[in-house]
């Protein structure tokens, strides 16, 4: 059975109205109209994370349901930047679980050579994302907000206009100027 969308005055319901339709009411066919409009970026925002088509699919799944949980309890002004972050705290939160509990024997006959010049570049890579790091966190905040959505998270300028509420020029300007900041910051470090 496909689910009938509500119509308003003015066409179909807004994520805003929905959302609080499903608050007031638990309707979940009001929650399932408004999930699916998204499923897509769940999926892909798991897929990004946890690379696996199957672990995606599940997420999926278990997102809808920490929706039935969350949403009644949380004010949200808009429902997909919010969501996004859901499934994304989501797949961090099982990534470090599943890496919390991997254990493997180690073995030295396995080892190809004992030389450890390539953990000297692991080393040397992590100071690196460190002083990255360091420089992010020292920009504006703007500036801060728009370069981790542009470069980490692989955001178009038009996303980031619709995630902050910046218009296109603001977005460039920020990404520039913010790129610039974080070079001159990383070579004075």
């Amino acid at each position: 059975m496909v689910p009938v969308l509500h119509m308003g005055e003015s066409g179909p319901d807004t994520d805003e109205e929905l959302l609080k339709r499903y608050q007031q009411t638990g309707d979940q066919h009001t929650l399932a109209v408004l999930y699916l409009r998204y499923t897509d970026l769940v999926y892909g925002t798991a897929l990004k994370y946890l690379k696996e088509p199957e672990s995606a699919k599940d997420t999926v799944m278990v997102i809808y349901q920490e929706l039935v949980e969350k949403l009644p309890r949380h004010n949200i002004g808009h429902f997909r930047p919010w969501l996004h972050t859901v499934v994304k705290n989501h797949c961090l939160m099982r990534l470090r679980k599943e890496k919390k509990t991997i254990t493997v024997e180690f073995q030295p006959n396995f080892m190809q050579s004992e030389d450890f010049t390539h953990l000297d570049e692991v080393l040397d890579r992590e100071k690196e994302l460190q002083k990255l790091e360091g420089c992010i966190k020292a920009l504006q905040e703007q500036q801060q907000t728009t370069i981790r959505l542009f470069y980490l998270e692989g955001k178009c300028y038009n996303e980031i206009m619709e995630l902050t509420g910046f218009d296109w020029n603001k977005v460039r300007s920020l990404v520039q100027n913010g790129r610039r900041n974080l070079k001159n910051c990383m070579e004075k470090k």
